[in-house]
């Protein structure tokens, strides 16, 4: 009778979570176009690059295959591979619908996950069934980054997948699992770094307890083998491709010192813009006081695995802000891919560890207090501050997909200008490239962090003399240069400016010369320019729409 009571109060609370799921992406099924989301690293570039991809038959491009839409020729290999199934989404529905779905397959995946390894490998008493699902619903409803899938959120389903192998569960759930998350993640967004660690634990079990536990060992390879045939792309640029590209001139090691502390303690409170976790406002305290009784009560063997995790949560910020140690230049130096591949993402681990530290944390204080309702309120107070964390409340002041995007205002400028798109070439200043490369242009510019780097050479000539005017922009892009703009020196690393916006470009020196050479005709200024023909540029028109939130001048150069 009891058993069946669990499972119905199971039953109830996983229901309940999946409808606090649904309340949370339901803005994004209401709203479609009209929805505010995430512009940084999702609207500038990730659901641009979906459309060119799926609309323009270069989906299954080969290896060395090309995209002449962006930057005369962006690799295919840039843009991800085919087997990742977000891409279908984007290629089977409207750009949005196919948003809307990849965040409630994630959500869905990430509290599932987090229910099962919490359930069967930390808080195996049914006691702690709500802490369970609490702390589940709350990993799930994190603003995670969009275009990562289940990079991060996927950990947990696959931790358990994990830890059921290593104790000698081997049922085709696991497999499964480990089959297919691949498909809907990505390797260096994330799964890297677990399966180094994965491999990590194999080893620290091999020494302690002296067996080689082979069926481990073999499913983190298979996992990694998996990713190696879905991510083919990114292993063929890697090991194969000779070329110079812009991650090249990657230059991460230039903080001093003081600096590196503070971001340690920065990152550990208020974590990153890739791998939001929210938990400083609750979790932390939750996680300090659960700490504080552990040290009172000298618990410390009783409750390892909350203090490794909180030690560990520790050691992974001061891994991120470390890698940006001026100290590693001489290994920079000496070991190039050091540079180009970004080991700092270790504390991609960080939400996984963070939300498990969360439940344990949890527990302890239920185990100390007896109390639920104390252990409810910490639960709901992270559920509240979630929601207001949003999208459509936190860009709520952003332009909304539609507003952004602008359909209907850039299909009237490609009609004014009259010509096949492919005839011409375009960039964009005081707007980001992408919003062009949306409507079907042809774009000189770009946000990429791997395109050819004699290219990079090629536009620098462009905007020479406003890099030499600023030297944070000139470092900003010479040692990174993911973002390849018409960068101008009085906007700086200001890429959006509205309708609304009063400024005018009165010092603007661009190069046309190499911008004509390279195919360019047209510049889609979100700003006037004062004196255009000192850039050899005409205006052409000015386009308004109350469907956009741009006014874009028409430039054309002479």
């Amino acid at each position: 009778m009891e058993q069946k009571m669990n499972k119905k109060i199971e039953r109830i609370l996983i229901f309940l979570c999946m409808l606090a799921i649904a309340l949370y992406v339901s803005p994004l099924y209401i709203l479609n176009e009209n929805a505010h989301i995430r512009i940084h690293d999702n609207l500038d570039s990730n659901l641009a690059w979906y459309k060119v991809l799926t609309e323009n038959g270069y989906l299954f491009s080969g290896l060395d295959g090309t995209l002449p839409k962006i930057i005369n020729g962006l690799p295919r290999n840039a843009l991800g591979s085919e087997w990742n199934l977000q891409i279908w989404l984007y290629n089977w529905f409207p750009t949005m619908s196919a948003y809307a779905l990849s965040q409630s397959i994630t959500r869905v995946f990430a509290f599932l996950g987090m229910f099962l390894l919490l359930k069967d490998h930390f808080m195996k008493e049914r006691k702690y069934l709500f802490i369970i699902a609490g702390t589940a619903l709350t990993f799930a409803l994190t603003p995670f980054w969009p275009q990562g899938m289940l990079s991060t959120l996927g950990m947990p389903l696959a931790l358990w997948a994990f830890l059921n192998i290593r104790k000698g569960n081997h049922s085709w759930r696991c497999i499964a699992v480990l089959t297919l998350l691949p498909f809907y993640s990505s390797f260096v967004l994330g799964f890297f770094f677990f399966l180094a660690a994965m491999g990590i634990l194999w080893i620290v079990d091999v020494m302690k307890d002296k067996k080689w536990n082979f069926p481990f060992l073999v499913s983190i390879g298979y996992m990694t083998l998996v990713f190696f045939i879905v991510e083919y792309r990114l292993i063929y640029s890697f090991l194969f491709s000779s070329e110079p590209n812009s991650r090249d001139e990657y230059f991460h090691a230039r903080l001093p010192l003081w600096r590196v502390i503070r971001l340690t303690f920065k990152n550990f409170v208020l974590g990153h813009t890739h791998v939001m976790t929210v938990h400083g406002l609750i979790i932390l305290p939750v996680t300090l006081i659960a700490l504080y009784i552990i040290i009172r009560k000298r618990k410390w063997k009783l409750e390892k695995p909350f203090v490794f995790l909180l030690s560990f949560n520790f050691c992974l910020s001061a891994w991120y802000a470390f890698w940006f140690y001026k100290g590693w230049l001489p290994l920079t130096e000496r070991f190039h891919f050091m540079d180009t591949f970004n080991f700092a993402r270790f504390h991609f681990l960080r939400p996984i560890v963070i939300y498990i530290g969360f439940a344990l944390g949890l527990k302890i204080l239920y185990s100390e207090f007896r109390r639920k309702w104390v252990i409810g309120a910490c639960i709901l107070a992270q559920v509240f501050l979630l929601g207001s964390f949003n999208d459509e409340i936190i860009y709520q002041n952003k332009p909304s997909v539609k507003e952004f995007y602008a359909e209907e205002q850039f299909a009237e400028i490609k009609k004014h200008i009259g010509m096949p798109v492919e005839d011409y070439r375009v960039a964009s200043l005081g707007l980001h490239p992408a919003i062009a490369q949306y409507n079907g242009f042809y774009t000189l510019d770009t946000y990429n962090n791997f395109y050819p780097l004699s290219y990079k050479y090629q536009f620098r000539q462009i905007i020479e003399k406003e890099l030499s005017k600023n030297n944070r922009l000139r470092i900003y892009f010479d040692e990174w240069g993911g973002r390849c703009y018409l960068f101008s020196s009085e906007l700086g690393k200001r890429y959006m400016f509205t309708k609304n916006s009063t400024i005018k470009l009165k010092d603007l020196d661009l190069n046309m010369e190499p911008f004509k050479k390279m195919g360019g005709r047209y510049i889609f200024s979100s700003l006037p320019i004062e004196h255009p023909e000192k850039n050899h540029l005409i205006l052409d028109h000015v386009f308004h729409s109350h469907e956009s939130v741009w006014r874009i001048y028409l430039y054309k150069v002479k």
